[in-house]
């Protein structure tokens, strides 16, 4: 499982010109399912998410955890499995198929939504979205379940 979570001033998922979900200051996670995710990679991810010290301290210093004040908006991306190894149109062949991607997503959403006392939205799993989002540094941090080094 990849995320991709970006700290925001605000945001906005929009599906057919109707908002889907909006936050303001917090974070954004794009998430992508691989085919061979568990549930124990989804709560590796929220594990991570809900614990990663990004936002900054009376001093400053990024040291501080998402706050219930805040929100996270999630959205379903597959395409964090592009692969260009053989050119450069992208193969997609890691992500999960859409019933799984779909469970594991949701799972992840739900989760999200009993664990975090804040704001939880997000957008459509499969549906062609429209996001808007100021980011907020820029802190943009990359997660993988798979590779747990960096």
């Amino acid at each position: 499982m990849r995320a991709l979570v970006r700290r925001v001033s605000n945001a906005e998922v929009k599906v057919s010109e109707q908002t889907s979900g909006s936050i303001q200051h917090g974070l954004v996670v794009f998430l992508g399912v691989d085919r061979d995710d568990h549930l124990s990679d989804a709560d590796w991810i929220l594990k991570k998410v809900l614990e990663m010290r990004i936002f900054e301290d009376e001093t400053g210093k990024m040291n501080q955890s998402i706050r219930q004040d805040h929100g996270i908006l999630l959205i379903s991306q597959f395409t964090l499995f592009g692969n260009l190894q053989k050119g450069t149109r992208p193969s997609f062949n890691r992500a999960s198929d859409p019933q799984k991607g779909n469970q594991l997503y949701s799972y992840v959403l739900q989760e999200l939504m009993h664990s975090f006392a804040g704001v939880v939205q997000s957008g459509v799993f499969g549906a062609d979205m429209k996001i808007t989002a100021t980011d907020c540094g820029p802190v943009t941090i990359w997660l993988d379940s798979k590779n747990r080094k960096y």
